[in-house]
């Protein structure tokens, strides 16, 4: 068997996340029901019984490519490749644009699929990091040096995982520029996009900075509809070509009834509805989980995220990450994510967009976790 880098945090969730009481480890908002995204898109169950369960447009119906483009500076249905999921699109844009042997500058913490699907595609990485004592902010020299004659791709997440950050307007010029310097691409992860805390102003796309950036997004994270498993990479189309080439050797195309629930969801009259539910749900749960963190202020602390239903929490208690989110789930039947899987050790990653009565169930397990750690 050849040697593999396993996606640690997916493992970790795929494992346990359906076994325990309450499950803080998720990243997105809490997510909606059919029924819901029905009523909000003013459609009935009635009206989807003559939708034929056949191969469905490969690429993605024209329709639903049309919704995703008008979120891109300029971008038209030709410039969209609708995928499974943000991890399919991640993974075919390493597939395509990256050889073994190339170079790859990834910011880190970051949602680690990007960094590991290039390990194993024998890709030299040079890792470049935001900076927990300056909020989270990119370290732009670290990056201008990492980003060399070698580097094939700069991947960023913005608003980042698992930290919440929003980069400025300066610090993505920057990584425009460096990536511009040697002719890389640049792999923007936006699949926080929509769900800011702070504002109701959609993050910008690096989409339309550079004719070498390809965008991901997802139904996933910001929209509540992890179970659609839609997703896409909005870029040039003869790349997107090449990647498409691709997806028809992984999952060939995505399902006839996601595609026509995405359209409903991305349509431009349901999706700020949809997007006005994530905030709620992101805004009120952010107050419990402050609340929370404040309670406890002698041993935790965090940067209070921007966007995105998480927070990457610090803890003052003499124990690994690993070993803390494991004795949290065996002893108290809750799950986060430990610090450890993103290679920052003594923080948590805590979902706090559910609803606000399984949140603080949830966070009174943490406490209880905490409490036998300090005694």
């Amino acid at each position: 068997m050849t040697e593999f880098q396993p996606f640690e945090m997916e493992r970790l969730m795929s494992r346990w996340e359906t076994t325990v009481d309450f499950n803080l480890s998720e990243s997105g908002v809490h997510p909606m029901t059919l029924g819901e995204l029905l009523d909000v898109g003013g459609r009935t169950v009635d009206e989807l019984l003559d939708l034929a369960l056949d191969y469905p447009v490969v690429n993605g119906k024209r329709e639903l490519r049309e919704a995703i483009a008008g979120m891109y500076p300029e971008a038209t249905a030709d410039d969209v490749l609708v995928t499974v999921g943000a991890a399919e699109a991640n993974y075919l844009v390493v597939q395509t644009l990256l050889e073994p042997g190339d170079e790859a500058a990834i910011l880190l913490p970051n949602y680690m699929q990007v960094w590991g699907a290039a390990k194993n595609r024998g890709v030299r990485i040079r890792e470049c990091h935001l900076v927990e004592e300056r909020d989270w902010a990119p370290d732009l020299d670290e990056l201008a040096d990492a980003v060399g004659p070698s580097t094939k791709l700069v991947a960023v997440c913005n608003p980042n995982n698992p930290t919440g950050r929003i980069l400025t307007r300066v610090e993505m010029d920057a990584i425009v520029a460096a990536a511009e310097r040697v002719g890389a691409w640049i792999l923007a992860d936006e699949v926080y996009a929509g769900a800011e805390r702070e504002g109701d102003e959609v993050t910008p796309s690096f989409h339309g900075l550079y004719d070498r950036v390809i965008a991901v997004g997802s139904t996933s994270k910001a929209y509540g509809l992890p179970g659609l498993r839609i997703g896409w990479a909005v870029g040039p189309p003869d790349t997107l070509d090449e990647l498409w080439a691709r997806h028809e050797y992984t999952t060939i195309s995505t399902s006839a009834l996601s595609q026509e629930l995405a359209t409903l969801a991305l349509s431009s009259e349901v999706r700020p509805r949809i997007l006005a539910r994530t905030r709620d749900y992101i805004r009120s749960g952010f107050s419990v989980f402050e609340d929370w963190v404040a309670s406890h202020r002698d041993i935790l602390r965090f940067v209070p995220p921007q966007a995105a239903a998480i927070a990457f929490t610090r803890y003052d208690v003499d124990v690994s990450s690993t070993e803390l989110v494991d004795r949290l789930r065996e002893e108290r039947s809750v799950l986060v994510v430990p610090g450890d899987h993103f290679g920052i050790d003594r923080c948590l990653r805590i979902s706090f967009a559910v609803p606000v009565d399984t949140l603080a169930a949830g966070l009174e397990r943490i406490h209880e976790g905490l409490v036998s750690f300090t005694r």
